[in-house]
């Protein structure tokens, strides 16, 4: 089967392949702080480390779609905008339910720190705060917001990249050989649809000379 992007439908396919296809990826669990001092809390499909030298990740987001038809974005982007920072928390298995529930569409003024019962914890680097419950987590600085292709609509995505200023690790992820092992927290990982995986086994392949 091939078939041209966005016409699935008219090939046999319910549901867009493209999440499917490319799986699983990392969830980029975003805490930022609004200028008013409200935590936010979103997690993000389109998310992954981009760069070790400088040491950058991004996440995508999406347009909303309105009642009344106009399209505006997670409070997230806004978020970033205005203070300059965010946090990208791990999503370890015991933090499923609750990266689920902050996924919710709640109104400006409402953390989703509150409604998913979590902890937001002073950050080190960045005036955003972290997820005090997370196993790993990455303070950034913003480095810049690009508008990617306009959809047939007109409406947009923003990538957003960030330079990571420090890392958090529970103490108890870290083996005597000086590596995390991600067996003991278990990270969550993004497939398509409404699917997900649970990184729970793990194998070494070395390079050939």
């Amino acid at each position: 089967m091939f078939f041209a992007i966005d016409t699935h439908k008219e090939n046999g396919l319910a549901f867009n392949p493209l999440k499917a296809i490319v799986s699983p990826r990392p969830i980029g669990w975003i805490s930022s702080i609004s200028k008013d001092g409200i935590h936010n809390l979103a997690p993000y499909s389109f998310f992954n480390a981009v760069s070790e030298t400088p040491a950058m990740v991004a996440f995508s987001s999406s347009p909303q779609s309105a009642s009344d038809g106009t399209a505006s974005h997670k409070d997230s982007v806004k978020n970033i905008e205005e203070v300059g920072d965010f946090v990208v928390n791990i999503v370890s298995a015991e933090l499923l339910d609750a990266m689920n529930i902050s996924s919710a569409s709640v109104a400006h003024d409402v953390s989703e720190f509150d409604t998913a019962k979590l902890t937001p914890k002073p950050s080190h680097f960045v005036t955003s705060p972290h997820v005090a419950e997370a196993p790993c987590y990455l303070e950034c600085k913003l480095w810049k917001i690009l508008d990617l292709p306009a959809s047939a609509t007109g409406a947009h995505s923003k990538l957003v990249f960030g330079e990571i200023l420090g890392i958090g690790i529970d103490d108890a992820l870290i083996t005597d050989a000086g590596k995390i092992d991600v067996t003991r927290f278990k990270p969550a990982a993004r497939l398509g649809y409404k699917d997900y995986a649970i990184i729970d086994e793990v194998f070494e392949l070395s390079r050939p000379d």
